[in-house]
């Protein structure tokens, strides 16, 4: 098993709950990180805007640096929620 990814059908409810919404967070942060980048980009094309442009892109920085910690932390709300069988298995590999 690869890191970071559960079989779904093997938890209980509240875990595939947790776990959907889990990555519905991740894949907005993704897309407000990719819009961040794309409006900076933009931003860039004017002088006067160029200072705000910057800061599209480190917030979209911010946010890229958010996803993998999401992944880290619902890592660790499901060992708590009693998936320890998976996360053993993929330290084994």
């Amino acid at each position: 098993m690869k890191p970071f990814r559960h079989s779904v059908a093997n938890q209980s409810e509240e875990m595939q709950r947790f776990y959907a919404r889990a990555e519905l967070l991740y894949t907005l942060i993704d897309f407000a990180a990719a819009l961040s980048f794309l409006v900076g980009s933009v931003m860039f094309f004017y002088a006067d805007l160029q200072y705000a442009g910057t800061w599209f892109f480190v917030i979209g920085s911010l946010l890229f640096a958010a996803k993998p910690t999401l992944r880290v932390l619902r890592e660790f709300k499901l060992y708590r929620m009693g998936d320890n069988k998976d996360l053993a298995k993929r330290f084994e590999e």
